[in-house]
């Protein structure tokens, strides 16, 4: 192995897609100072990697199969000492703040270009957190002006979990499509669903899946 190897930074991509897994670790390899030591496409294959290679960053897309990005954040920080930057088409505005507090070091748009990306990594692994400059902003507001008059978003009540059962629900998923995508069971996702309606004070499934729907156009995703 040469001596450019050696020095190069080992970064895990984790993404349920062969294709921009292949495309990402494309762009990473071509960096001098890093190079790409592992794929894999669930949190599952992200633990085993960990342990098998033990990278300097990884790279998650928020979106995963079964256990979702987020949530892997939060495991690789309890049981890793190396810094995860979240990858996602869904509004920062949403989760960013929730994937900071479960641990990811960073969060960043697909929509950004691959240098954009390249450079929020390098950041994590200087010890810094990378957010875009809209979303620094907005929580450096919400940390200096404490909670919101209106108590914020009813949204914010909801898990990581349920966040994720809610934006399926408002994207026009079943309840079986939804548990066989998080790889759970159809009880498990109404046992959500009805947690969901709780703390929305909505009061059917018609209710659940309007709101959810509106929600998903009010947003803009």
């Amino acid at each position: 192995m040469d001596k450019v190897n050696i020095d190069r930074k080992k970064i895990l991509v984790v993404d349920d897609h062969s294709v921009v897994r292949q495309g990402l670790a494309r762009f990473i390899n071509n960096e001098q100072d890093l190079i790409v030591c592992a794929e894999a496409e669930d949190a599952g294959e992200a633990i085993t990697a960990i342990d098998r290679t033990s990278p300097d960053a990884a790279v998650v897309d928020v979106g995963l199969k079964g256990t979702n990005g987020i949530e892997l954040a939060k495991a690789i920080k309890n049981r890793f000492s190396i810094p995860v930057l979240i990858l996602s088409m869904l509004d920062e505005a949403i989760y960013a703040e929730r994937a900071i507090k479960a641990g990811a070091r960073g969060y960043i748009m697909k929509s950004e270009s691959v240098e954009m990306i390249i450079g929020a990594l390098r950041e994590i692994m200087s010890g810094k957190i990378y957010l875009s400059p809209s979303i620094k902003e907005s929580l450096l507001e919400k940390l200096l002006g404490g909670p919101s008059e209106g108590g914020g978003s009813p949204i914010d009540a909801l898990t990581n979990r349920e966040l994720e059962v809610f934006r399926m629900i408002g994207e026009g998923h079943s309840t079986r499509h939804i548990a066989a995508g998080m790889l759970l069971s159809v009880k498990t996702i109404e046992t959500y669903r009805e947690r969901i309606k709780k703390k929305l004070n909505l009061e059917n499934a018609d209710a659940l899946v309007q709101y959810a729907i509106q929600w998903r156009v009010d947003e803009g995703m």
